[in-house]
C-alpha cells in the first residue's frame, strides 16, 4: 500500500486480546464485553477480543447474574458461549490477561510466555495488583456488580496502556 508521499506503508494487522478466568461464565465474559465496548468507543477496527476459561465447558452461557449486571451496564452477554482455553487460542492471542495469579501460572505453563499477564498488574496505576479480580461465581448481584465495576476500571487502564501501540 502506498501513502500520499509515495512511501510504502504497512497494512494494518489485527491485534488479538484474550481474557482468561476459570469457567468463562463470569469474569472473563464481562471483561470481554467491556473490552469490546472500549474498542468500539476508540474506533479500533483492527482489535479482536475473546475470552476463555481454564476449566470451561464448551458452549455454556454466561451466568444469570453476569447477564443481569452486564445488561444493566449496556453490555450484551446473551450470545456468549463459554470455551476452554486451548493452545490454538493462546497462539491466536497477542496479549492474554488472567484474572488471578493461579490463572496466570496455568496460562504460562501452557506456553503463553511473555504475552501473558495478570490483568491487575497490566493495568497502569492499579494498587493491590497481585490480588487478582475476585470471583463472583455463586454470589449475589451485588458481588457481580462490584466485579464488573472493578473490571471496568482495569479494562480502562489496559486500553489506555495499549493506546499508543493500537491507535490506528
Amino acid at each position: 500500500m502506498t501513502g500520499d508521499a509515495g512511501q510504502s506503508t504497512p497494512a494494518t494487522t489485527t491485534y488479538n486480546l484474550l481474557f482468561v478466568c476459570t469457567g468463562n461464565t463470569c469474569r472473563s465474559p464481562m471483561a470481554e464485553a467491556l473490552a469490546r465496548q472500549a474498542v468500539a468507543e476508540r474506533d479500533w477496527h483492527h482489535v479482536r477480543v475473546a475470552s476463555a476459561g481454564l476449566a470451561a465447558h464448551a458452549g455454556g452461557p454466561a451466568s444469570r447474574n453476569a447477564l443481569t449486571v452486564a445488561r444493566r451496564h449496556g453490555l450484551e452477554l446473551e450470545a456468549h458461549r463459554s470455551q476452554p482455553l486451548t493452545p490454538e487460542l493462546l497462539e491466536w492471542a497477542d496479549l492474554v490477561l488472567a484474572m488471578s495469579p493461579s490463572h496466570l501460572a496455568a496460562i504460562q505453563q501452557m506456553g503463553a510466555g511473555e504475552k501473558a499477564a495478570l490483568l491487575g498488574e497490566f493495568a497502569p496505576g492499579n494498587t493491590g495488583a497481585g490480588a487478582g479480580v475476585p470471583d463472583p461465581f455463586g454470589g449475589d448481584e451485588r458481588e457481580y456488580e462490584q466485579t464488573l465495576l472493578e473490571l471496568r476500571r482495569l479494562i480502562g487502564g489496559v486500553m489506555d496502556r495499549l493506546g499508543p501501540i493500537l491507535h490506528p
